[in-house]
């Protein structure tokens, strides 16, 4: 049998997604990673370099998914951000491991950057704002959808069934998605 080295790149990151995402990037641990991915530590270090590469990697790897299942649409921000929405209500490990971004690695990485700020420009140009009312659109955006996941369950459901306050929230989102574009035009 012979060694399928992108098996095990791809088994690595799955490994790692899970990893970071529940522990963040201090509290990952390669050993971890590793033996869940049935691989070896060294190869770690030979695909990615380091613990900090292959967070790079996962992360860039997972929002590469992401905008696969839901492409940006800046014509129609409260369709993306309603399907944003949703995704990330069946995938709240995405969610936990951006926030462990943000807290442990704030600065944005070359991706990430260029990611936004043509995000930004597209919107702009959709609202006919110039750029930074564009980025202000997606920044308030993006954090809207994110509140439901970001909120402890026992704040959010207010003692109603959860599919009807996921539903309340959702068309909620969308009004107040909406609003922030009404309002930043």
């Amino acid at each position: 049998m012979s060694y399928d080295s992108a098996a095990t790149r791809a088994r690595l990151l799955d490994s790692a997604y899970a990893e970071f995402a529940d522990r963040g990037f201090a509290g990952a641990r390669v050993n971890r990673i590793a033996s869940e991915s049935g691989a070896n530590k060294q190869a770690i270090y030979l695909y990615f370099a380091s613990k900090e590469g292959l967070f790079d990697a996962v992360l860039e790897d997972r929002l590469g998914v992401l905008a696969d299942i839901v492409p940006y649409t800046p014509d129609d921000l409260t369709g993306y951000i309603g399907a944003l929405f949703d995704h990330m209500v069946e995938h709240p490990e995405l969610v936990r491991l951006t926030q462990w971004k943000q807290l442990e690695r704030p600065d944005a990485t070359d991706m990430e950057l260029n990611s936004h700020v043509s995000k930004a420009e597209a919107l702009a140009r959709a609202m006919g704002v110039d750029d930074t009312r564009g980025m202000d659109a997606l920044m308030l955006t993006l954090a809207m959808a994110q509140a439901w996941n970001t909120t402890s369950p026992s704040v959010r459901y207010m003692s109603k069934p959860a599919e009807l306050r996921l539903g309340q929230h959702r068309a909620s989102l969308i009004s107040g998605v909406a609003a922030v574009v009404d309002a930043l035009q």
